[in-house]
């Protein structure tokens, strides 16, 4: 006789992203994993007397979301200070951190872009000063690479910073700095592990509410992943966390014994994570040419020759690595340490996180390496004409960024995450359906597939999750409509349910 389901969820549309995509009413679960898809008649015979049947009332069922470039602890952080996100001008930045200022310590905000408002420029010091000038005050931009702080910041924190990361006017601080500027304030600002708890817990959560049921986490000097960790043994972890790890805990990961995939279900090491430029916003990001609006080709946050070493040092001890490269120069740069540093890429797995300007040079390199493209389609919201891609790279360059379907034709493995701008995978669906460029848009099929599949893939995890098939980690997600039957809306769809192996984890009916 067979045994009975502990779960079956019925009443739905489900669609396996498997390849061809199938489709069946309904889902069974038991011990956390997929039993059967199938139709409503087949899957009565699973039902047993304590077996919990829900009705998912014609809901789109699909492989949970996994985000595979997010920052935790900063959507933690938005969740409890400041959120910048919807602020349309500095006056309404000023409001937001003076509504938001906690009792004592510093006045933070979060992901402000002064691209999209009508005075387009940074906030700065005098701005900041009219939240307080007594506490210090940071906003750092929506990209993580600039940061605008008041007078009693800069007065306090300036000698700590290099030179050429602090922006001045007539050889006074303006209050915005770049690149490695903000890790003085990040580390000023860094939480305890009882306030990284809170972050992290009301993350999850957020996550959880948008259909994640896993994420590759970007951690650096940082007590999340002892928190993960707690969490995890608590019982407490709703999101499968992989901890990419900044390529300064490289040597502390060898000498504790770390090795990429291993871990727990819940918790595991991913990838060994390294920088190499910044962003197009900062005008930072390296490129080849200069900068449409600035006479500048951006810089290096990490040389090729730091990288080569990084990329070297962690392939030889078995772990994967991924490089951040925003400009062309700097993919360039990534891919050359994969082709020479790295015995087997494709078997190794390594990744270019964003990969924003590429050529068709690169993409031939990309599928001959078999490196993954770890990408984020919420950056398609800057392609449109006359958006900050036009505005900093020009309109040739703005056609040739973000090359998904070009990728995707090549054979690329493709991932996609939100470097929580914002951490929500059907507003990068939505986007990566509808790209500005008409020739690089996707199906509705292949833009789930990366959000979904392909991120399993980059995390060693295709095995296990992406997919709706039996015998696959029951990490599901229930839309209220269908993304195939409003492709042009997709980013309007609520979710109404997640489950994280079988179990319900946001519950939104």
């Amino acid at each position: 006789m067979t045994e009975a389901a502990d779960h079956i969820l019925i009443n739905a549309e489900v669609h396996t992203l498997t390849d061809p995509d199938e489709t069946a009413d309904g889902v069974a679960i038991r011990d956390g994993r997929i039993i059967r898809v199938d139709r409503a008649y087949e899957l009565d015979f699973l039902a047993g007397a304590e077996t919990e049947v829900i009705d998912l009332d014609g809901g789109v069922l699909l492989p949970g979301f996994i985000d595979a470039h997010t920052h935790l602890n900063m959507v933690g952080r938005r969740l409890v200070h400041a959120d910048l996100a919807g602020a349309n001008s500095p006056a309404d930045c000023i409001s937001l951190l003076a509504e938001s200022a906690r009792e004592s310590g510093w006045i933070l905000g979060y992901g402000y872009d002064e691209s999209e408002w009508s005075e387009s420029r940074y906030l700065t010091r005098e701005d900041l000063d009219a939240v307080s000038t007594e506490r210090p005050v940071a906003a750092f931009r929506e990209d993580l690479h600039v940061a605008s702080l008041n007078s009693v910041a800069v007065d306090q924190f300036l000698d700590a910073m290099p030179a050429e990361d602090v922006l001045a006017e007539g050889g006074e601080p303006t209050g915005v700095v770049v690149e490695s500027a903000l890790d003085v304030i990040f580390e000023a600002t860094e939480p305890d592990a009882a306030e990284m708890r809170d972050l992290l817990e009301a993350a999850q959560r957020h996550a959880n509410a948008r259909g994640v049921t896993g994420v590759h986490d970007m951690v650096r000097k940082s007590t999340a992943p002892e928190v993960f960790r707690d969490l995890d043994l608590e019982d407490e972890l709703t999101l499968r966390v992989r901890l990419n790890y900044w390529s300064d805990h490289l040597d502390a990961a060898i000498e504790t014994g770390l090795r990429t995939n291993h871990g727990s279900e819940m918790v595991e090491t991913g990838a060994i994570k390294s920088y190499t430029d910044g962003s197009f916003g900062g005008r930072t990001a390296k490129l080849t040419e200069a900068y449409a609006d600035a006479d500048t080709t951006g810089q290096w946050v990490v040389t090729p020759d730091e990288l080569d070493t990084v990329v070297g040092i962690a392939d030889r001890a078995g772990f994967q690595a991924c490089a951040h490269a925003i400009g062309d120069e700097a993919i360039t740069a990534v891919l050359d340490a994969y082709e020479e540093q790295s015995a087997d890429p494709a078997a190794a797995r390594h990744r270019v996180e964003h990969a924003e300007l590429l050529t068709d040079e690169h993409i031939d390199r990309f599928a001959n390496l078999g490196v993954v493209a770890s990408v984020q389609p919420n950056f398609l919201r800057w392609a449109d004409e006359g958006g900050l891609y036009d505005t900093r790279l020009g309109e040739e360059r703005r056609r040739q960024s973000n090359r998904y379907a070009d990728l995707l034709d090549a054979g690329v493995p493709l991932a996609f995450g939100s470097d929580c701008m914002p951490l929500a995978p059907l507003f990068g669906i939505h986007h990566a359906v509808n790209a500005p460029d008409p020739s690089q848009r996707l199906s509705v099929t292949d833009a789930l597939r990366a959000y979904t599949s392909g991120a399993a893939y980059a995390g060693f995890a295709e095995d296990r999750r992406g997919t709706i098939e039996n015998g696959k980690q029951a990490d599901l997600v229930v839309l209220d409509k269908s993304p195939w039957e409003q492709p042009e809306a997709i980013e309007d769809i609520d979710v109404t349910m997640t489950l994280v192996d079988g179990e319900v984890v946001y519950d939104g009916r």
